[in-house]
């Protein structure tokens, strides 16, 4: 029978062992079904000597020991997958906790694809099993039997071996430093704070005129405190398409509300109804916003198909040097190239400036171009003063030498691409204008 902690004395003793570990393993279970801030149900920890289950619901129980094990800068908190987990102790706390250490951005930089489920990654580095036969417990019910409290354990105990197999890939590669620069948005504030203010940025469509706006502006701020107030989802005070259409239709009465295709049946004769068709007053009376700056880092004309021939670069890149393409480079970024050689996107910076965004602006400009060479694609340097003549590839019978010496995989290397000793694939798809796979 695994012992849960329930007291406030038994989490300080533990979180006081704890906080002399080198890391700590942390996952949570957590509901968010009717709620719009999760019910934390349970908190896994586990260490390299050792492994708890804290009880959250426990009556009486003070979560400070934990929160103060997650502000220890001298312990490394391994998450995977953490960002809502973040969020549960940034909404407790105040605070991010750090330093972190995400196993699930770790799988990507080192060739694990661009998202491994984590049982498949436990299987891979590990050689454990996860018995998913209880994922979708409610945690908040009370008592959780034997085989329910293993499975939540097994989490955080497979996350330790995880994140050991990762680490040394890691170190062994070079590429520690690439997944310190990916914690950036998990250790930000401004990625868990939820602002009213700021709520209509969550709808993709842009205003077309500075009334939509003011009234969207208005609208979605109203929502969001709505819901954080009454611990709501944000569909439970107002859909995303109701508020779309409000601030495209802005009704000025409670008929005109009514007559919205999206909103509730009723919904204008309620508490929220009235206020709602206030709020839209207000916004259309009182000093309209400006619309939003228009994003000009779009392709324009050919700029279409360069985003296209951009993402064949990328994933020519992807699987030659065993990294996830998305951490490499988003479609956003590949537009963003595609419109303008000073992009400020993060793939014309870092390590992801030499690995990709160079080569893509090779590319572009036409200083390398991509073709087919004995069924496989490879990118090739211009030379000439004119730009027209193109360098040879290396030669097929070379490239199958190549690939017959890559042929043994290692343990832990990336599915589908032939690897290399450090765990990074290498499919042979052509050297010309590409950095060295290190």
């Amino acid at each position: 029978m695994i012992a849960t902690i329930t007291t406030t004395e038994a989490l300080a003793d533990v979180c006081a062992r704890l906080c002399t570990a080198e890391f700590v393993a942390v996952d949570t279970e957590f509901m968010r079904e009717t709620t719009f801030w999760p019910k934390l149900c349970l908190v896994q920890l586990a260490s390299p000597d050792d492994a708890v289950i804290v009880d959250a619901m426990a009556p009486g129980l003070d979560l400070t020991p934990f929160l103060d094990l997650m502000r220890t800068p001298s312990v490394l908190k391994v998450f995977h997958a953490g960002r809502q987990d973040i969020e549960i102790v940034y909404h407790r706390g105040g605070f991010v906790p750090a330093p972190i250490f995400d196993t699930q951005i770790a799988a990507m930089v080192c060739g694990f694809g661009d998202s491994i489920a984590y049982d498949q990654l436990v299987a891979r580095t590990t050689g454990g099993r996860i018995d998913k036969t209880h994922r979708f417990t409610d945690w908040s019910r009370r008592p959780l039997s034997d085989l329910q409290l293993d499975y939540a354990l097994a989490d955080v105990t497979h996350l330790r071996d995880v994140y050991r197999h990762l680490r040394a890939s890691l170190e062994k590669s070079g590429r520690i430093d690439w997944v310190a620069e990916e914690m950036a948005v998990l250790t930000s504030t401004d990625t868990y704070r939820v602002e009213p203010e700021t709520a209509w940025a969550r709808f993709k469509a842009r205003p077309k005129s500075r009334e939509e706006f003011a009234v969207l502006q208005a609208v979605a701020g109203w929502r969001e405190r709505e819901a954080q107030t009454r611990d709501v989802p944000r569909s439970r005070v107002l859909k995303d398409d109701a508020v779309s259409e409000v601030a495209t239709r802005r009704p000025r009465t409670a008929e005109q509300l009514a007559g919205l295709r999206t909103v509730p049946k009723g919904f204008e004769r309620s508490r929220s109804g009235a206020e709602l068709v206030a709020l839209v007053n207000r916004a259309l009376d009182g000093p309209l916003p400006e619309l939003p700056p228009v994003d000009n880092d779009r392709p324009t004309g050919n700029g279409g198909a360069a985003a296209e021939l951009l993402k064949v670069l990328l994933k020519l890149v992807a699987e030659r040097h065993g990294v996830a393409a998305k951490v490499i480079a988003t479609s956003d970024d590949l537009d963003r190239i595609a419109a303008t050689d000073g992009a400020d996107v993060p793939a014309l910076s870092g390590w992801r400036r030499d690995l990709f965004g160079l080569p893509a602006l090779d590319l572009k400009n036409g200083r390398t171009a991509i073709a087919m060479n004995g069924g496989r694609i490879v990118l090739l340097e211009r030379s000439g003063a004119d730009g027209d003549t193109l360098a040879a590839p290396a030669a097929p019978a070379a490239a199958s030498k190549r690939r017959k010496r890559r042929r043994r995989k290692p343990e832990g290397d990336a599915a589908g691409s032939v690897g290399t000793a450090d765990g990074r694939g290498d499919n042979g798809a052509g050297d010309g204008g590409l950095p060295p796979s290190d």
